[in-house]
C-alpha cells in the first residue's frame, strides 16, 4: 500500500490560486469544457439540493451551482485555493467552504449530499481513487449522484504527439505508476484512470446514468493557441466531437470525460 502524500500537489495548485482564474477566464477551450460538464450535470440538480464538491480551486463550479440554487459544500487542500474560494462567499449565496483533502473526507462523517462533484481531473492526484471513492459514497444518499471528470488513458491529441517523435509524452498517460505533472515549476505525479476501471472501484450499488468524452475531438485546453487561429476548424472539429462524444468507445476517450453514476441503494 502507497503512501499518501499530497504536499507537492498542495503546493503547486496554492501557488498557482492568485491567476487560476485569469487563465481560466482567457482560455476559451477550458469555458468549452466547463459549459458542457455544466450542462449534463445541472440535468441531473435541482435547486435546494445538496453538494459536495473535492478539489474545488477557486470555486468557478461552486459558485455556478450555489448560483443555481443548490447548497454546496466546496472543498480543496490547497491553502491558496481556498483563501480565494473564501472571497467568493457572500450573503445568500448558499456557498459553504472546509480546507480538506479529498482523502480525509471521513472529517465530514454524519453529513450526507445529494451530489458528490469533482471537475477537471482532480482526482488524478491520487493513487488511491478507490479510497476516495468510498468515503465520498458514505456521505452520498441513496438516490445521489456522483458527477466525476477524469483524466484517462487514451487522449488521442497526446497519442498524435509520436507523429513529432514524442513517444515518451506520447505514452505517458499508460505508465502504471502515474506520469510526472508540473503546475507552477512544482511536480508532483499525476494518475490516469479509465472509466471502467473508476466503476469497478466504486462501491456495488450505482447505475451509470451519462458517460461523455471531453476534448475527444474538439482541441484540449492545453492546445489552446488552436482556438484563435483556426475558428471554422474548430466548429467542424465540435460536430466531429458531438458525433463521437457519447459512442463506444470513444465516450471513455479523450483529455477528460464526465462520469455520472446514481447510487441505487
Amino acid at each position: 500500500m502507497s503512501t499518501i502524500d499530497t504536499t507537492p500537489a498542495r503546493e503547486a495548485f496554492s501557488r498557482q490560486a492568485p491567476v487560476f482564474d485569469a487563465i481560466d477566464a482567457a482560455n476559451p477551450l477550458i469555458l468549452w469544457v466547463r459549459d458542457r460538464v455544466r450542462r449534463a450535470s445541472m440535468r441531473h440538480i435541482t435547486p435546494g439540493s445538496t453538494m459536495l464538491e473535492l478539489n474545488a480551486g477557486t470555486g468557478i463550479d461552486s459558485v455556478f451551482f450555489a448560483g443555481q440554487g443548490v447548497r454546496v459544500l466546496a472543498t480543496d487542500q490547497a491553502p491558496g485555493m481556498v483563501r480565494e474560494l473564501r472571497s467568493k462567499q457572500r450573503t445568500g449565496l448558499p456557498l459553504d467552504v472546509v480546507e480538506l483533502s479529498y482523502h480525509a473526507l471521513p472529517q465530514l462523517a454524519g453529513r450526507t449530499f445529494d451530489h458528490v462533484f469533482s471537475n477537471f481531473g482532480g482526482l488524478n492526484c491520487t493513487d488511491r481513487l478507490a479510497d476516495v471513492l468510498r468515503d465520498a459514497h458514505a456521505l452520498l444518499r441513496p438516490g445521489g449522484r456522483m458527477h466525476l471528470v477524469i483524466m484517462p488513458r487514451t487522449c488521442p491529441w497526446e497519442l498524435a504527439w509520436v507523429l513529432q517523435g514524442r513517444f515518451r509524452d506520447a505514452f505517458r498517460r499508460y505508465r502504471t505508476d502515474g506520469a510526472p505533472a508540473q503546475v507552477e515549476d512544482t511536480a508532483f505525479p499525476c494518475h490516469y484512470h479509465d472509466a471502467a476501471d473508476v466503476l469497478r472501484m466504486l462501491p456495488p450499488g450505482y447505475d451509470v446514468e451519462h458517460l461523455q468524452a471531453l476534448s475527444l475531438c474538439y482541441p484540449p485546453p492545453h492546445a489552446h493557441a488552436l482556438a484563435g487561429r483556426w475558428p471554422r476548424l474548430l466548429r467542424v472539429l465540435e460536430r466531429v466531437e458531438d458525433a463521437l462524444c457519447m459512442r463506444r468507445p470513444f465516450r471513455s476517450w479523450g483529455d477528460h470525460y464526465l462520469l455520472i453514476v446514481k447510487r441505487t441503494r
